[in-house]
């Protein structure tokens, strides 16, 4: 049974199909906020499915029990103590910051990371508590900064000494990066010395944590990298300590070292995509669950002939007679060009289909020759019938990019079970 409120009226339906078919009904909806509750059985992920199309065809589905299923895999490789951080960078990678973070907030992870200052007002602004690292702070965010209660990476002697002359003696929590191999952002070991005592001549800055990157945790064939990047780190790490009477927290890895490298755990480990159900290894692991998948629709279905042609450029080209549909997603969502002639592949009704021609700005054209479809049909471009492992190696590149390059503009969905 379905039941809607509206100005004090209610409307009933007997099953969920009958009130699909009530097309009157849906379109009478207007800036409405809507709670959808009820038990599996009676399928109300088809009333989810109707609202969403009256919005826009294209959606990324969050499965939030996948992420929480996740998270709680990470914590059973930690030690007792350890504390974790998780990455909402880049939108949650593609997944909505706000969401993801307040999921997290109610499991109790300890730290958030973000990008940019701006990242983290925005977590402020919907109630988001807990501590959070800006790793890519910048002089015209310092403001944003402090009033937010953020807490920047320092990464060089530069910063340090702008950052602390513009607090004028105001105190705030800040961490440090340390070089020891990544070569991107972190002090070096010549620096160490100047650094040392530009935080002795500011107490007022509160070293929160000290940590550096690990460039390579992913592959075995680099340990013996990894474990030199983390001998720097401690000998780094015991440097400030000594120097400056202080015990910060310490931490080093990464979703990839989190699973391959238990004995440097140290105080908190920073998870990132695996939170997302991405393995970012490339071993074997079956206990992660991606919980993104990224849907749209067909929006026409054409009768091409032979020599006939599709798209910009005319790349796509018939050698036979083919059935052509074009669906609603396009580059300027986050589906690459790097998609077009035949690279791409969508999943359509239980078949694996390419696209043909040059991928649109707001559309692109599939092959179905041969497969029972119709307008307004779904189509996944990832999710668990088509990994989004495999769709980023068509094109070479990883699902970092592939989530991430998902246009703010595609509807994000968010559904759980049992959390």
């Amino acid at each position: 049974m379905f039941i809607r409120m509206r100005q004090h009226t209610l409307t009933f339906f007997d099953t969920t199909d009958q009130a699909l078919q009530q097309p009157e009904f849906w379109n009478s909806l207007r800036d409405e906020v809507i709670l959808i509750k009820g038990a599996r059985v009676f399928h109300f992920e088809k009333i989810v499915n109707q609202l969403q199309r009256k919005v826009h065809g294209t959606r990324m589905e969050i499965d939030l029990s996948r992420l929480v299923h996740n998270l709680n895999f990470f914590k059973s490789k930690l030690k007792p103590g350890v504390k974790v951080m998780a990455m909402v960078k880049a939108f949650a990678y593609g997944s909505g910051s706000e969401e993801v973070a307040n999921l997290l907030q109610y499991h109790r992870v300890d730290y958030l990371g973000v990008a940019y200052a701006d990242e983290g007002v925005e977590l402020r602004k919907n109630q988001i508590a807990i501590p959070i690292m800006v790793m890519n702070a910048t002089e015209e965010g310092f403001a944003a900064l402090l009033a937010n209660n953020l807490e920047p990476v320092l990464y060089s002697v530069t910063m340090l000494k702008t950052f602390a002359e513009w607090l004028q003696g105001r105190s705030c929590a800040v961490h440090l990066e340390l070089e020891t191999g990544m070569h991107r952002l972190g002090l070096e070991q010549s620096d160490y010395t100047q650094a040392i005592a530009i935080l002795k001549a500011n107490p007022n800055l509160t070293i929160a944590s000290i940590f550096s990157h690990l460039a390579a945790a992913d592959s075995a064939e680099q340990d013996d990298y990894t474990r030199q990047q983390v001998s720097i780190f401690e000998t780094g790490y015991k440097v400030f300590t000594q120097e400056l009477n202080i015990t910060p927290i310490r931490h080093i890895l990464n979703s990839s070292g989190i699973i391959r490298f238990k004995e440097y755990q140290m105080d908190m480990v920073r998870l990132g995509i695996g939170l997302y159900g991405i393995n970012p290894t490339s071993e074997l692991n079956q206990n992660l669950k991606p919980a993104a998948t990224l849907k749209t629709i067909i929006s026409q279905i054409k009768e091409i002939k032979p020599g006939g042609t599709v798209g910009y450029g005319r790349w796509g080209k018939a050698e036979g007679n083919k059935t052509i549909a074009t669906i609603a997603i396009g580059y300027a969502d986050g589906y690459s060009r790097a998609f077009s002639r035949g690279k791409g592949k969508v999943f359509v009704n239980g078949k694996t289909v390419p696209v043909i021609g040059n991928v649109c700005m707001d559309m692109t054209m599939i092959d179905i020759t041969g497969v029972e479809a119709k307008e307004g049909d779904e189509v996944i471009i990832f999710g668990d019938v088509l990994p989004i492992q495999q769709v980023a190696e068509s094109i070479g590149t990883i699902p970092y990019e592939i989530l991430t390059n998902t246009s703010e503009r595609v509807k994000r969905v968010f559904f759980a079970e049992g959390i």
